[in-house]
């Protein structure tokens, strides 16, 4: 007897971790609203963010919902150009303001749909997301050009590190890594990545030594407040800290070193993007992900779980797991 449809369902946000155990329903396939499709989700990543959802630290979340954002499945309802086609994407909106990937259906608005590469197993597509259109709104938003730059990451070996380490040397810039406790970049790239450990205290001097005092063009910080200083202090005159998140919310800021060296400062969330909008990122991706310039992230088979063991997933992720874990409705 075949398992029915089913879905994570949360009635209203977790008031701590040890509280965080989202209900396991069975659902209906949904039926198709105008300009829509249907996809059956073959393999959903968990974020950090959705955990942080879940724990009601989104504020633009609504109850009662179905978490998760990334997403590679195949369609089962819509446009006949569409029917059987794989495809994959993500959304700031799927799973907060509007039903999302960790479930067996999720319905989609057709202008959101974008073929999956053959290329991509399931499960690393459903990785790509996130990480992926975090890094790439950033770097193009600081005007990243490629040959003759220098883009400094903080926190390389994270998935949103590892997605600008990849867009960054696909565009033919100087990439520096910055990873705590290591001096090895782990993750795909398309030239070599020079990595300082995230331990020592003179980060900032290291850069300027190592781009002869001229600093770097961007700084793409995905830790936040850590390091925060060294960023800005690693940077050439014009250059821009790119902040997507932080454990701290205020650190000193010298105000006028900032200006007198026309620097900038930009913040990136990704939840302000809907689904639409993250296929056009993905279009411009897509690409590289088909050459394999750019690539999905490893996932390996004891990572791939069923919904019911979405609990103990989302609070190996909340503990900060380095592995990809992707649920498969």
């Amino acid at each position: 007897m075949s398992t029915p449809p089913r879905a994570l369902r949360l009635s209203a946000k977790a008031p701590s971790a040890d509280a965080l155990n989202p209900d396991l329903v069975d659902m209906a396939r949904p039926e198709i609203p105008a300009g829509c499709a249907i996809v059956e989700v073959l393999a959903a990543a968990i974020n950090p963010s959705d955990v942080k959802a879940a724990l009601g630290l989104m504020p633009y979340a609504i109850w009662p919902r179905t978490p998760g954002r990334d997403y590679a499945g195949r369609v089962v309802a819509g446009p006949s150009e569409w029917m059987g086609r794989a495809v994959w994407g993500t959304g700031g909106d799927l799973g907060i303001t509007r039903d999302g990937t960790h479930a067996r259906y999720l319905v989609l608005p057709v202008a959101a749909l974008v073929p999956k590469p053959e290329r991509i197993a399931m499960a690393s597509a459903a990785t790509v997301g996130v990480p992926f259109v975090t890094a790439y709104e950033g770097l193009r938003r600081a005007d990243l050009a490629g040959p003759g730059q220098t883009v400094l990451v903080l926190g390389s070996n994270g998935k949103v590190g590892q997605a600008a380490v990849q867009l960054a040397t696909r565009a033919r810039a100087r990439v520096i890594g910055v990873e705590r406790g290591a001096t090895r970049y782990t993750g795909h790239a398309s030239a070599q990545v020079e990595v300082i450990d995230g331990t020592r205290d003179d980060i900032a001097q290291a850069v300027l030594s190592m781009t002869d005092g001229r600093g770097v063009d961007v700084a793409y910080n995905t830790v936040g407040s850590p390091y925060f200083a060294a960023a800005l202090a690693s940077l050439k005159v014009g250059g821009t800290q790119i902040l997507i998140s932080t454990p701290e919310r205020n650190v000193p800021f010298d105000i006028m070193a900032f200006y007198r060296r026309d620097l900038r400062m930009l913040g990136v969330d990704s939840l302000k993007l809907t689904a639409s909008q993250c296929a056009d990122v993905f279009r411009t991706l897509l690409p590289g992900f088909e050459d394999g310039s750019l690539q999905g992230f490893d996932v390996n088979d004891g990572s791939v779980l069923p919904l019911d063991r979405a609990r103990q997933a989302y609070l190996k992720v909340l503990e900060g797991s380095m592995e990809r874990l992707v649920l498969a409705p």
